[in-house]
């Protein structure tokens, strides 16, 4: 497992968690599986300890289905539940306090604010800041803290930790040194790696499909961008989602990546609910000629008002669809 490079961070962390009296956990809008099964491993540690806790995310009113069977979901709270004062606010996997939606009132209202993340893009808008941009997901650093506040890992946190890692290193594809030993320390605990794996990744509804081939046949390659890398991109309009759940609409981008031509994948997804809105995910890989090895997506997605990792990003845009493609292009170059 990665190591932090400055202690100093953990143990302010430690402190501000030990000083707390109460404690709401702030989760990413349209959560993933890093940013839920962080928030709800410190609930049952904050729990166990007799803290009151409360953990919520702005958007989409409900938990997706594929995290529903996580270890402490009682802990989740509408947003409208989040107490307006709270000793300790800990935003979880959120790059920017624009990751928070709704919720980034309640910092005001936080005696301290606590930042614990991996992505390198890390705006540092806590009180304290426990980044580490080395890190494979948000819940190894949330292992690192556990450690330093010598609080033992148990199955149900395990559990929630394993979500996160699982899924933000694609299935364990995108590795680190530690990265298999973090996993196999979560996985003694007694945890089902293979069951948690598969339903959050590898769970779909015959809807999803339906949604799939109409999505997919707006796929269009641009194998010119950035000198060769290419571009392939998809749209994912409001009417293709009718009756599918948000996180079938997160997932196509694992398929979009998988074109061979291109070193860049971007999928643009229509706001259900706001005219002209799109959230944009973005991936990148060596196209194994070592053309992909230049791209920064964390700084093509900032440039453009968001934020990510080098091969993970993605940002919110306004506009009609040839204005958003027309603004990646002119961000990548």
């Amino acid at each position: 497992m990665t190591t932090m490079r400055d202690t100093a961070d953990l143990d302010a962390a430690v402190l501000a968690l030990n000083a707390a009296r109460s404690v709401t956990v702030v989760c990413h809008v349209q959560p993933d599986a890093d940013t839920v099964g962080s928030g709800l491993a410190l609930a049952l540690v904050l729990h166990r300890r007799g803290i009151p806790v409360w953990v919520s995310f702005a958007e989409p009113a409900e938990l997706p289905m594929s995290m529903t069977s996580l270890p402490g979901v009682r802990h989740l709270v509408a947003p409208a539940e989040v107490p307006a004062e709270v000793d300790l606010l800990v935003a979880v996997d959120c790059g920017s306090a624009g990751r928070l939606g709704a919720l980034v009132d309640r910092l005001s209202g936080a005696t301290t604010t606590l930042v614990i993340d991996h992505h390198r893009s890390n705006t540092c808008f806590g009180a304290i800041n426990l980044v580490d941009p080395g890190a494979e997901s948000t819940t190894s650093v949330i292992a690192q803290l556990l450690d330093a506040w010598r609080v033992p890992i148990d199955p149900d946190v395990a559990h929630c930790l394993y979500a996160g890692l699982v899924t933000d290193t694609g299935s364990f594809r995108w590795v680190r040194p530690g990265t298999h030993e973090l996993a196999e320390r979560l996985l003694a605990t007694g945890i089902d790696g293979a069951d948690i794996a598969r339903t959050l990744l590898d769970t779909h509804p015959f809807g999803w499909l339906m949604m799939l081939s109409r999505v997919l046949g707006t796929a269009q390659l641009a194998p010119d961008v950035r000198g060769g890398v290419g571009l392939v991109y998809a749209f994912v309009r409001r009417d293709d989602v009718d009756g599918v759940r948000s996180e079938e609409v997160e997932s196509v981008i694992d398929i979009v990546r998988t074109t061979a031509e291109a070193g860049i994948a971007a999928v643009f997804k229509e706001s259900r609910t706001v005219p002209d809105r799109w959230t944009v995910s973005l991936r990148s890989r060596d196209s194994g000629r070592g053309t992909g090895d230049g791209i920064d997506l964390a700084e093509v997605a900032t440039a453009l008002g968001g934020g990510g990792h080098r091969f993970a990003a993605g940002y919110t845009a306004y506009g009609t669809p040839d204005d958003l493609v027309g603004a990646l292009l002119a961000a990548l170059g």
